[in-house]
Order: structure tokens, then sequence, then C-alpha cells
């Protein structure tokens, strides 16, 4: 699958929460902003989590960036809320859900280059004052 797959040309794309693909979990959809691959593939995506959805245990074979953009998304390394941007390092995993708030996420996927020195994941998030919280890196 290509999705405004040439990096080179200009892609603008207006949101229509009627055209989300459903993910392979249920409760979980995605609006693909640009895609070059299928299951497993470079991608930029919103991601909508249904309150109380989850999806089962992967790995990030090229690294994972995501923002929260609404609800708090959970994982076995934590709670993150509106605002928090995570990166996981290429060949992390993790076992994502949410609880009854739902949650949005902008998500990148195998964007990141083998030669990346990030070993651990790296938690931002963006306080109510505009100020930042670096979790590690």
């Amino acid at each position: 699958m290509k999705v405004n797959a040439n990096f080179r040309a200009f892609a603008g794309i207006n949101f229509d929460a009627a055209k989300y693909i459903p993910s392979p979990s249920n409760g979980v959809q995605r609006f693909m902003l640009d895609r070059i691959g299928s299951e497993k593939a470079r991608a930029t995506t919103i991601v909508e989590f249904q309150p109380n959805s989850k999806f089962p245990e992967h790995e990030h074979i090229g690294g994972e960036e995501f923002l929260v953009l609404r609800g708090t998304f959970k994982d076995q390394h934590g709670a993150f809320t509106k605002g928090t941007y995570v990166r996981n390092p290429i060949g992390s995993k993790h076992t994502p859900w949410v609880d009854g708030d739902g949650c949005t996420l902008l998500v990148k996927l195998l964007q990141m280059s083998e030669e990346d020195h990030l070993k651990q994941p790296l938690y931002i998030s963006i306080d109510n004052k505009g100020e930042s919280t670096d979790f590690g890196s």
C-alpha cells in the first residue's frame, strides 16, 4: 500500500473521521497520512483507540514515535496523557491499551535509522503551563 509515498511532493489531507480504516485489533482504527508497506510499514497515521480497547504486544522494527492528542495511552511502561511525546527505539516492544476515556495519537513508524543512538525510550510531557518534562532517555 502506498499513500502519499512521494516525500519530494507536497501532500495535504483534510481529516475525515469517516475515512478511518480498522486495524487488526477491535476498537482501534487508523487514518493514513502517509504509508509505504502493508501492516508493518513506514507510516504516519492518526490512531484512534475506542474506550477500553487494546492492541496486542508488538515490536517496532524501525522504531516508533507518537504524540498523544487526546485521552490517556497506556502500556507496560506507563500512562501517557494528552501532550506527551514518546519515542520508542528500534526493536522496542509494548502492549498498549486505553481505559474508558479512549485515546487519539499521531504515530510515526519505521522512521528511524539503524545508526540512531537512542537505545532507551524517551518520554516528554507538556504540562498545562507549556513546560516540558523529560522522563528519560
